[in-house]
């Protein structure tokens, strides 16, 4: 599966060096002068020139220079009129027009929550804005990126002060921290005294990646692209690093274990907790029965859940079973690719939508299932024995792969 990770765990993330490293890792020129053509024609663009350099920084990074001339924008309304003018005349996919709209809706509500009232634009009220998120946007949607399994990992903030319009203000700018906190997405930081992941920046990459993560994935790496930043610092390589590459399906990410023992707790309590754990988003719940202290019978309950939620999950155990205590696993584990296709299936005299999983490792198939509501809704609906419906599905399917 075709796999991008984006990688500003060292020098963070900001709309330039994100376009910079994926023009690196694409090699896609074109894009730059089309959008720079697209700029220029905008009412309020009086000069709008990109040059992208090689620019040596330890290692041979791609650096995004513009010179611009511009009257800044002053509204959200003129900002969302100019990048969805500029968006729509670049053959985009809905799926990246949506993204850019992602984007550029963080940006403004965090403005509109910062500074209330009738706010006007500020940082992000200029036409290299535009330019870095539907350059960057761009880029993934004509390499078929937006389709594939983006991981982050968590960037980095930087320390120290940043000169704003209105004054200093301690590294991270408030808008980043904002955009951060309303996705809960994970960040680290170093003891570097400059600012490293920008609004533009953090609004982009909590958009764009399905998963955040502190330890590279287990991919076959193909291609790598470096952007570097506007500024240099000793003791930082200020480069935002991105790699294509292959996931092998049958690995997932490490996941999280949480087990506590209950032995005070009903049987309703328990279902209860099972119930709501799921339906906040654990992987799996099961219920073990053993004998525990004072040789009382216990249950051990078991919650299987992502690294990003297994604190939420521990908080939610506790809450509801009364426990003190959680026990915290982290292990590998094994997952085949699965997919879903539905498929019309006649059973007396009745044709029925099917929704049938299949799971591959690598490229064998290993398993080919039909969903079960879908069975259970054909038996209530013929008055057939489920099994039976099973059955005749089973061989329906058996045919469809043959033909």
């Amino acid at each position: 599966m075709k796999t991008l990770v984006i990688d500003p765990k060292i020098a963070g993330i900001s709309g330039d060096m994100l376009f910079a490293s994926l023009i690196d890792l694409t090699n896609s020129f074109d894009v730059v002068w089309q959008l720079e053509n697209e700029i220029n024609e905008l009412e309020n663009c009086k000069k709008f020139k990109v040059e992208v350099k090689d620019e040596d920084v330890g290692i041979v990074a791609k650096k995004l220079d513009i010179v611009l001339e511009e009257r800044r924008l002053k509204h959200p309304d003129e900002l969302k009129r100019a990048i969805n003018k500029v968006a729509k005349n670049l053959d985009l996919s809905q799926n990246a027009l949506n993204t850019i709209n992602r984007v550029i809706d963080d940006l403004i509500s965090v403005e509109a929550k910062l500074h209330k009232g009738n706010f006007h634009l500020h940082e992000i009220a200029s036409l290299d804005t535009i330019f870095d998120v539907v350059g960057s946007v761009m880029l993934l949607d004509k390499n078929n990126f937006l389709d594939a399994f983006i991981y982050s990992t968590p960037p980095a903030l930087g320390n120290g002060y940043i000169e704003m319009e209105h004054g200093k203000v301690a590294c991270p700018a408030p808008a980043t921290l904002e955009i951060l906190a309303k996705h809960k997405f994970k960040y680290s930081n170093l003891q570097i005294n400059m600012e490293l992941t920008t609004p533009t920046g953090a609004a982009l990459i909590v958009n764009l990646a399905n998963s955040v993560i502190d330890f590279f994935p287990p991919i076959t790496p193909s291609k790598i692209g470096y952007g570097a930043g506007t500024r240099k610092t000793e003791g930082l390589l200020n480069v935002l690093r991105v790699v294509e590459g292959e996931e092998f399906r049958a690995v997932n990410d490490k996941i999280i274990i949480l087990e506590t023992n209950v032995d005070d707790v009903s049987g309703e309590i328990v279902g209860y907790a099972i119930n709501k754990l799921l339906k906040e988003g654990a992987i799996d719940v099961f219920v073990t029965q053993a004998i525990g202290k004072k040789n009382r019978p216990v249950n051990i309950i078991s919650v299987i859940t992502d690294y990003k939620d297994y604190e939420r999950m521990v908080e939610l155990l506790m809450a509801e079973t009364g426990t003190i205590g959680v026990r915290i696993y982290e292990l590998p584990r094994l997952v085949a690719e699965r997919k879903k296709k539905i498929v019309e299936i006649e059973i007396r005299g009745k044709k029925f939508q099917v929704t049938i999983k299949t799971s591959k490792v690598g490229k064998r198939v290993i398993n080919v299932k039909p969903e079960y509501e879908d069975l259970r809704r054909i038996a209530e609906s013929l008055n057939l024995p489920l099994r039976e419906v099973a059955k005749i599905v089973e061989v329906k399917l058996r045919k469809l792969r043959m033909e």
